[in-house]
């Protein structure tokens, strides 16, 4: 039977790759999941960031789905990718991929959808512009190569 994730491309681009650590482990010795949905979040923190060209928040985390556990040493790969533009809010699909020590190939490990609210200087809700999803590189096609 296939894994998950195997046999395609990560979705959306490349936001964060970074090294999982000891000190990010849980009493099991695995990678905790609160780390990650927070790297989660992060990655889709900056396409939000850039996309409503400002302050962002999160306001909700959907549809988690932590698949294959994350080990110390994994070099963990987040993409994130635009789902929608709301009035004052942007969708963003983040999933995480792994590529275990010694090993070449990645490993989806966890997905989610997170969304993110524009905000003022006064750290009140803005609008986003309603213009701007014309001004986003357009959506990769998922049977291209992406490189690592």
């Amino acid at each position: 039977m296939a894994s998950e994730g195997e046999g395609r491309e990560p979705r959306g681009a490349l936001s964060i790759q970074t090294l999982s650590m000891p000190a990010d482990t849980n009493q099991d010795g695995d990678i905790f999941g609160g780390w990650l949905l927070g790297q989660m979040d992060i990655a889709g923190g900056i396409l939000a960031c850039t996309t409503a060209k400002g302050r962002t928040a999160t306001v909700a985390v959907d549809a988690m789905t932590f698949r294959k556990p994350v080990y110390v040493g994994d070099i963990v790969c987040l993409y994130a990718d635009l789902i929608r533009i709301g009035t004052t809010s942007i969708a963003v699909h983040v999933e995480a991929w792994a590529i275990r020590r010694n090993e070449m190939a990645r490993q989806l490990v966890t997905e989610g959808n997170f969304t993110y609210v524009a905000l003022d200087d006064t750290g009140r809700p803005r609008k986003v512009d309603a213009g701007l999803e014309a001004h986003l590189p357009p959506r990769r096609d998922p049977s291209q190569k992406q490189p690592r």
